[in-house]
């Protein structure tokens, strides 16, 4: 299936040009919304603090947008990756900002209603922009412009999943000339596609690249090819083709895979922390400062309830438990106590519906949740999160660990006051193997595609679940 080549077009012709552009504009669009807002309120810009404003902003968001990953590859990213990535960046300048004036002692001569309509306006008016610069550049790829040609060589698994991402996603601008193979009869693995996708074999593919102009070889051979994969990398070299190898690490179940090296030599991850260091920062400043302020506001029902659980039966306010927390180490996470007994031992009875060791206060606090505000306390001293895997008692954890593959993956961040497995229904006694194996799922889940939208997200649900009828008993 012999196709033209077909020109990359102005876009890629003038990519660095269009890459500098689009990063000197993020400034250029918060300095001159800064400038425009000043106009708007009356200010002066002879003042100081304006201009010193416009050039500090101008010199941080660049590395600060760059750190969070704003720049990468539009093909790469969503609408709410994009959205994310804007906001987070936006809200670390904002903070940087807050220090520098903090230490400097000029935050005072700044006007308030000036920088509260500028922090609010500027992320919604770069998120308009990126938006629109992503749509034209899918609308673009979509209709064949701006495209990459590409060849795939090897027929298994994971190119046959990757030919199929090619197919299916016309917005990435890849398109597909063909497949190579030195199998036998390699056409009748290329199941559901057409057979005339095969070209030819090994020692054909740098001949093929060179005479239609092709972009990006994709290989994906197994290791037991190394000799012939070694052989085609040599005669690749005298091509213009990115070539990219695709490992089956697909059967692995990747936890953000991201590729790193050590003094040259690559490594993939498989199982990681899903967050950045500035992303936990992040996630660790709104914890705090969440936290901090829900227990001022809350102080006067913990202490009604802390009344009524006294007066109610004989035993503390707190009940303590030792859990799993951050790395697998034991934490000790508190509760209002709702029942008649404190098992922490190497047996943990699960609460079931009707149990007599129940309190009637405790009962209510546990059909509420309310049982769980002392953990508040938690997320302050840093040994839980409000948002991650909610934590189980250190018997369970041991006997789960041996029955679930992938159960300790959990333990990869802080536990949470509330989690994406509780806001999905997963919540109450798991008296089946099935029924924790699936909040396992939704925890597994999480961690994988952890975002702070999905975090908000959780938080919002939260609040409906527990005006429904709930499991928790």
């Amino acid at each position: 299936m012999t196709m033209l080549h077909n020109s990359p077009g102005i876009l890629r012709n003038h990519s660095s040009a269009i890459t500098f552009l689009q990063r000197i504009l993020d400034p250029t669009i918060v300095v001159a919304l800064l400038l425009i807002l000043a106009q708007l309120y009356g200010i002066n810009f002879e003042r100081f603090d304006i201009p010193s404003l416009a050039i500090i902003s101008f010199l941080l968001i660049l590395p600060i947008f760059k750190a969070v990953g704003l720049y990468r590859p539009y093909r790469n990213l969503s609408v709410q990756m994009l959205g994310g990535r804007i906001l987070l960046g936006w809200i670390v300048l904002l903070g940087a900002l807050l220090v520098l004036g903090y230490i400097t002692k000029t935050s005072h001569y700044y006007a308030r209603s000036l920088l509260l309509t500028w922090s609010v306006c500027v992320p919604v008016l770069l998120l308009s922009v990126h938006v629109a610069a992503w749509r034209l550049l899918q609308g673009l790829r979509k209709s064949g412009h701006n495209s990459r040609s590409a060849v795939v060589v090897g027929i298994n698994a994971v190119s046959q999943q990757l030919m199929a991402e090619v197919s299916h996603s016309p917005e990435l601008g890849i398109r597909l000339y063909g497949v190579f193979d030195d199998a036998d009869d390699p056409s009748e693995q290329l199941q559901g596609y057409d057979r005339s996708l095969l070209i030819g074999g090994l020692p054909q593919v740098a001949e093929y690249v060179r005479e239609h102009y092709i972009d990006v070889v994709y290989v994906t051979c197994s290791t037991n090819q190394k000799d012939r994969v070694t052989t085609l990398l040599q005669d690749l070299l005298d091509t213009t083709a990115c070539v990219y190898y695709v490992p089956d690490v697909l059967t692995f179940h990747l936890m953000h895979g991201r590729p790193y090296e050590i003094n040259g030599i690559p490594l993939m991850a498989i199982w990681e922390v899903p967050f950045t260091d500035v992303q936990y920062l992040f996630k660790r400043s709104i914890d705090v400062l969440v936290s901090g302020l829900a227990l001022l506001l809350l102080f006067p029902i913990m202490l009604c309830i802390a009344i009524a659980v006294k007066l109610s039966s004989v035993g503390p306010i707190f009940f303590r438990q030792r859990r799993y927390g951050l790395h697998g180490q034991e934490i000790t996470v508190y509760k209002f106590r709702s029942m008649l007994v404190q098992e922490d031992g190497a047996v943990v009875k699960q609460a079931t519906r009707g149990d007599s060791r129940i309190t009637r206060v405790g009962a209510f606090l546990r059909k509420t949740s309310l049982d769980e505000l002392p953990q508040f306390i938690n997320v302050l001293q840093g040994r839980m999160s409000l948002v991650g895997p909610r934590p189980h008692a250190v018997a369970h954890n041991e006997m789960y660990r041996k029955l679930i593959d992938g159960y300790m993956l959990r333990h990869k961040v802080r536990p949470g006051i509330t989690g994406w497995a509780q806001v999905n229904g997963c919540r109450g006694e798991t008296e089946t193997l099935e029924k924790m194996q699936k909040r396992i799922d939704y925890d597994l889940d999480y961690l994988k595609n952890w975002s702070l939208q999905l975090d908000i997200q959780i938080i919002l649900q939260t609040f409906f679940v527990f005006l429904k009828d709930q499991n928790a008993y």
